[in-house]
């Protein structure tokens, strides 16, 4: 399929171009992945759908699989990703050969060979060159999922399903399952996650559509959807979300309570809370209130709470498919720094949950150190006043989701 769509496009020479500076700004200049495909797209406006889709598609596949074709052009793997600017030509010309089978004939690939290429591919067998992944992951996903981590692995490279959740203030799954096919979309309901989830059979731009205008449906991944069930809030409740970001769990969380009772949400970033009251007026959601997270806010809220969710800062080794940049930038060291952020959230917004409260500590990372760990660590600061009800490890192959962590803690005392 994807040679006959090489073949049948003409493949400009602007493409390779753009193709080669995007790599650069991704590793060369450290942005962010996602980041980088944005500020592409708007400095190209007359690119078409096509064009668009054939770069982000190729950009993101060279991303996730950089270090097995920095392998196979023949350089040797640096943990520090810098390259000289001519290398990536190299690289380009090699994963289109491995991935078409031919290359385009509007730039001319000097130093490429064939018969090179052939004979390093079949010499790599190393499972962290072939699922491209750095060295010291590879030993930590050996020795925490020992046989399953292969297979997980190769799940993380799989590019992300989209999925959406109902806005079940406005409509019900059906509903928008109809109104989006009759926009010319095919999805499905997701009855096996217990959410409002649904996936789209095909990749199309939704924030164009209709429904989306209307705020009958937000993009959120199904693992994320099942962490604000995992909450269990009811009609009436208060509740704290304190690391709400720009809120695609705070509103899910709204629509579970009927929009009736009151959802702070908090988080150290402005700009987030902005979004977040952009798309509360869309959903239809008057509950929210946004506030800056500090301890005056803390203060205020001490034992009248009764859930808070910590949607924690941590590793994003478990959304490797939507983000597949991080498996090169993140380090050890960022991990032992996030270890201890955890541990000050934990701690400080604990505070506000009154006896009989809930708390879900929650995660998109795959690592029992940010997870399992940190939960054990938090009992064991307040023994006697805190229990843990339930936990869940959601890995991509329940429902073909992100990967996340999520614990719910009852405040006994």
């Amino acid at each position: 399929m994807y040679a006959t769509a090489y073949r049948s496009m003409k493949w400009h020479n602007h493409l390779t171009l753009h193709l080669i500076k995007a790599l650069q700004d991704c590793f060369e200049s450290d942005y962010y992945a996602d980041k980088v495909i944005e500020w592409h797209f708007k400095r190209q406006k007359k690119w078409g759908s096509r064009d668009r889709r054939f770069f982000a598609e190729n950009y993101y596949e060279l991303v996730r699989y950089w270090r097995k074709y920095v392998v196979l052009s023949g350089h040797s793997w640096s943990c520090n990703l810098k390259l000289p600017p001519e290398s990536y030509n190299l690289i380009l010309a090699t994963f289109l050969y491995d991935k078409y089978g031919e290359l385009p004939d509007c730039v001319e690939f000097k130093e490429f060979s064939s018969k090179k290429f052939e004979a390093r591919k079949d010499e790599l067998t190393d499972l962290k060159e072939v699922e491209s992944i750095p060295d010291w992951l590879q030993s930590m996903g050996t020795e925490i999922y020992q046989k399953k981590w292969p297979d997980l692995l190769h799940q993380l490279n799989t590019p992300a399903v989209i999925y959406l959740r109902a806005n079940t203030l406005k409509a019900t799954v059906s509903e928008v399952v109809r109104q989006l096919k009759a926009e010319g979309v095919a999805a499905e309901p997701c009855p096996e996650a217990g959410t409002p989830g649904i996936k789209l059979l095909e990749r199309k731009n939704v924030f164009i559509l209709e429904p989306f205008k209307k705020g009958l449906f937000e993009v959120q991944d199904l693992g994320s959807q099942v962490i604000s069930e995992f909450l269990k809030v009811e009609k009436g409740q208060r509740v704290l979300d304190a690391c709400a970001g720009a809120g695609g769990k705070t509103l899910h969380i709204a629509a579970l309570m009927k929009n009736k009772g009151k959802v702070i949400a908090s988080d150290i970033h402005e700009w987030k809370l902005k979004e977040l009251r952009r798309r509360s007026s869309r959903a239809g959601v008057d509950i929210i209130e946004c506030k800056l997270l500090n301890q005056k806010l803390i203060k205020r809220l001490a034992g009248s709470i009764d859930r808070v969710l910590l949607d924690v800062p941590c590793s994003g080794l478990g959304v490797l498919r939507r983000n597949p940049d991080t498996k090169w930038k993140f380090t050890p060291e960022r991990l032992e720094e996030l270890i201890k952020i955890q541990q000050e959230i934990l701690l400080t917004n604990s505070r506000v949950l009154e006896k009989g409260g809930v708390l879900v500590y929650a995660t998109c990372s795959l690592l029992p150190q940010e997870n399992q760990d940190q939960v054990q660590w938090f009992l064991n600061q307040s023994p006697g006043v805190w229990k843990l009800d339930k936990e869940q490890q959601l890995l991509p192959d329940q429902f073909n989701s992100d990967a996340f962590y999520m614990a719910r803690i009852l405040r006994v005392k």
